[in-house]
């Protein structure tokens, strides 16, 4: 039996790809590969019915290059030291691809949520956060958590407060999590902002009339087909943003099987359909099918997989038809799979890139907890009163009035959520212009994946020679 790669190790093979295309001194390359610290935690968990369990967590700061460091925390049985350090290393590359001034980290607890109570995750949130603190590897200036697979705001929320309690009069203490509720210091759009970063990143990738070209595809959006693996947070948004820019969603596949329809499936309703019966299996209208993995292989001309990683290897990647794989989760793709998917000219946006999206509006919620006032309150209104001048003036040298409804529309000056959307098209937008120009640069030798780690690997090199460590 073939030896099966490690997901830290599949990472760092797509490192040294890039690597080698850069002219760094080698010495600097592994510094910058290599993950920097790693924390095993195991704690005792007394359980509702009085038995105790013991509870297994890791935190992993892969890159200290920028302070304070960034990354998720997943509730997960398949969490382990191996899977948290992988991620912990993509998220040093995505922050510096998307120019957002953090290290990357990740965090994860041993944890299947659905078989234990509200209470009894509450105290293991709890006792993780303790536990983090007491080493320093959590704090505004130091490592700022956030929301995974299997966490949200609720967990966000206990860890900022378990932190505010262990660190009397730090002023800044609610800027030690990010994605918290926005009544906790969080900020509005991060509940959707890694699914709207996936949309504005794939509408941007499809804009380009001879990328599209070369897949058979016309540019655009509109009509395009598009299969989406998982409905959780980042799914679900991505999927709803899609079919609003024009997209068809044919299928959406699930843990515990997937469903299709060839006409278009109404987000929303699968959603609602979702929560009332606890699957999204016998929607009205679609076929249901068992193998949820089988979905993957459908026709369509977007696959965007949401879920876990590595769900396309080498064994189905073969069999994918759909022309554009965009990576919605970290690492969906093995090393191997993307050299066959790359073989048989599929375009693969990568995960890098395309999930930037939550860590940049984290990042846009860490800088409101620091300087501790709301998006645009100091100037909505004084945007207000301007913009209305001038449509007066308008007016009075048109001889023409607007509408209230016009009037109301063309003035509203820009609240919390309309700063935050507007940072993140632009940050998605600029990024992959980035990428794109390196592949450009590289006569299109490579693909988006190479160009987005050699955008990284630069980067972070750069902060290192600028302190001095390296000539």
């Amino acid at each position: 039996m073939a030896h099966e790669v490690s997901f830290f190790d599949d990472v760092n093979r797509n490192f040294d790809q890039a690597a080698v295309l850069t002219k760094h001194p080698p010495g600097l390359l592994k510094q910058i590969k290599m993950c920097n610290g790693v924390y095993h935690i195991s704690f005792p968990l007394k359980r509702d019915d009085g038995s105790i369990e013991t509870i297994h967590a890791w935190r992993a700061e892969h890159s200290h290059h920028k302070l304070p460091v960034k990354g998720g925390i997943r509730y997960s049985v398949a969490v382990n030291e191996d899977e948290v350090k992988a991620l912990a290393a993509l998220m040093t590359y995505k922050c510096a691809l998307v120019d957002v001034p953090f290290g990357g980290a990740k965090g994860g607890v041993k944890i299947d949520r659905r078989f234990y109570s509200q209470n009894e995750i509450e105290r293991i949130t709890r006792r993780y956060t303790y536990e983090l603190t007491k080493k320093s590897f959590i704090g505004a200036g130091i490592d700022v958590p956030a929301p995974d697979y299997g966490t949200g705001p609720q967990e966000m929320a206990w860890m900022a407060d378990t932190f505010a309690a262990l660190s009397t009069g730090e002023l800044d203490s609610l800027a030690c999590v990010t994605g918290k509720p926005v009544s906790q210091g969080g900020v509005r759009g991060r509940m959707e902002a890694t699914g709207r970063g996936v949309y504005f990143g794939i509408r941007e990738a499809c804009s380009h009339v001879e990328d599209m070209k070369a897949l058979g595809l016309n540019s655009g959006l509109n009509d395009k087909r598009v299969i989406v693996q998982g409905l959780g947070n980042v799914g679900y948004y991505a999927a709803k943003f899609l079919r609003k820019g024009g997209a068809i969603i044919t299928g959406i596949a699930e843990y515990d099987g997937a469903i299709y329809n060839p006409g278009g499936l109404d987000v929303g309703s699968v959603k609602s359909h979702q929560k009332e019966t606890g699957s999204i299996m016998e929607f009205p209208g679609a076929k249901s099918i068992k193998d949820t993995s089988s979905l993957l292989e459908y026709e369509c001309d977007i696959l965007v997989p949401a879920a876990l990683e590595n769900q396309i290897t080498r064994e189905n990647a073969p069999r994918i038809k759909a022309k554009i794989i965009a990576e919605a989760a970290n690492g969906p793709i093995t090393s191997e799979g993307h050299s066959i998917l790359k073989e048989h000219g599929r375009m693969i946006i990568p995960d890098t890139f395309l999930n930037a999206g939550g860590v940049t509006v984290s990042y846009f919620e860490w800088l409101k907890n620091l300087s501790h006032v709301r998006f645009g309150r100091m100037g909505k209104r004084f945007e207000e009163s301007t913009n209305l001048g001038m449509l007066r003036a308008m007016e009075k040298m048109s001889g023409k009035s607007f509408s209230e409804e016009e009037i109301q529309f063309l003035v509203q000056g820009a609240g919390e959520e309309d700063l935050v959307n507007s940072g993140l098209e632009e940050t998605m937008i600029n990024a992959f212009q980035e990428i794109r120009g390196i592949k450009d640069k590289h006569n299109n030798e490579i693909d988006l994946r190479t160009a987005a780690f050699i955008s990284a690997i630069d980067k972070v090199a750069q902060s290192y020679m600028e302190l001095g460590i390296f000539p």
